[in-house]
């Protein structure tokens, strides 16, 4: 009985937020370009001002994590540090320095009636956010959706609450020293999971989109429940490929960056594939570079011939995303197995190609079909703010809309605008 009382004060709640979001959406559609910045940059001062709040908050998310005995590449997303607050600061003045997408006109022609036809890019209207962990997203995502002409509804994972929440406080004064509505960005402030699943209902037609960002089951559980229109995040299962064309002193260096840099964001690699052909230049060179940093690796059995002592990979490391200092390694036949290799086991997120053969280089753009493909960079470069987008909410792994790091202009839709001179159609 206490369950079903819960569960239905949530509901009101959630109906209560849902409203107050759409009516926010109304005003923020039409809002200034000018205002709307002055909005960001207001955020950015509060969060630097009220630094030692977000920090003191975190410090409590911190300590009930490392309670339950969470692993450490979770308490790395969880973890703030002045550092990384200062970055959300600097994160959303890049957003608010961001042309305004709000009636852009992506293409416009004439007709032979003389019908002028444009079409203009549009809020969306109310965005749904679930997300985990990560509290950098409470402002990566209030500032995105809010420069994109969008209310938003955020619903952080529990275990971030105290840090989304001190940082939401400072995204409110923001909106309310530019003079924009409060409910413009609005956050869940119960930890309830049946939040969640009102959210995905759409909230009585209030919620236009739904954007998840966390694990694989998160991840289905939106995809399998919503009803509303979802931009697709799956897990990051990232892949370098090293070809025999590549500079060795190159693919050492990229490799190592892209498992090690950050190992439990969705743009780490987690695995290498090694061309055949080169197996005794490339293997040994790159086995001990990521040993030497720390890193785990499970290996095939052709690869532990040439370095014995390696686990051996079963195939669930091939499906797996680590987010931990462990990499998978196999040899594949050249660029052709490669691409084999990736389309059985990608997640379709991000993937690498090291060569400097340009013919290798083409097939791997032209064939492997991932959200994200890099040439002789890292895949820690799977990011929206290094895409020069100032921030994203996520990265969609879906086709449909929004495809890759989801900034500014991916939170948009379009209208048709067209005019005529008395034009009547027979």
């Amino acid at each position: 009985m206490l369950d079903d009382v819960r569960k239905k004060e949530i509901h009101e709640l959630m109906g209560v937020i849902g409203r107050q979001a759409r009516a926010a959406s109304r005003p923020l559609a039409t809002a200034s370009a000018e205002r709307k910045h002055a909005a960001l940059v207001s955020m950015a001062s509060n969060i630097v001002a009220r630094k030692d709040d977000i920090l003191a908050a975190n410090a409590l998310d911190l300590e009930h994590a490392r309670e339950t005995g969470v692993a450490a590449s979770f308490l790395d997303r969880l973890t703030l540090s002045e550092s990384r607050v200062l970055d959300m600061a600097n994160a959303i003045r890049a957003i608010a320095e961001l042309s305004d997408p709000v009636g852009d006109v992506m293409a416009q022609w004439d007709r032979p009636n003389g019908l002028h036809i444009e079409r203009v890019r549009t809020p969306l209207g109310v965005i749904g956010v679930i997300y985990e962990s990560r509290p950098n997203v409470t402002a990566d995502a209030g500032a995105l959706c809010l420069k994109a002409g969008n209310a938003v509804i955020l619903r952080g994972g529990s275990d971030s609450l105290y840090s989304s929440q001190a940082i939401h406080a400072c995204l409110v004064q923001g909106l309310k020293d530019a003079g924009l509505p409060e409910h413009a960005i609005q956050m869940v402030p119960v930890p309830d999971r049946s939040a969640v699943g009102a959210m995905l209902t759409g909230l009585g037609g209030t919620i236009d989109v739904i954007v998840p960002r966390g694990g694989k089951s998160l991840v289905a559980r939106v995809q399998n429940e919503a009803r509303v229109p979802v931009f697709a995040h799956l897990e990051g299962l990232c892949h370098v490929y090293v070809d025999a064309s590549a500079d060795l002193e190159m693919a050492m260096k990229i490799v190592v960056n892209a498992k090690m840099r950050r190992t439990g964001i969705c743009g780490s690699a987690e695995t290498l594939l090694i061309d055949r052909k080169a197996k005794d230049k490339f293997v040994a060179p790159l086995i001990a570079v990521l040993r030497d940093a720390g890193c785990e690796v499970r290996a095939s059995d052709d690869i532990r011939t040439i370095v014995p002592g390696l686990i051996a990979a079963t195939e669930e490391d091939w499906a797996t995303e680590y987010l931990d200092s462990i990499i998978s390694v196999t040899l594949v036949d050249g660029i052709s197995g490669a691409i084999d290799h990736i389309a059985t086991w990608s997640s379709s997120h991000t993937e690498a190609v090291i060569a400097e053969d340009p013919a290798v280089v083409e097939r791997f753009f032209a064939e492997v079909d991932s959200a994200i493909l890099l040439h002789n960079a890292s895949t820690q470069f799977a990011d929206g703010g290094e895409f020069g987008m100032g921030g994203e909410i996520g990265i969609a792994t879906g086709k449909m809309h929004a495809r890759g790091p989801v900034g500014v202009e991916q939170l948009t839709s379009f209208k048709y605008r067209v005019r005529g001179t008395g034009q009547v159609r027979t």
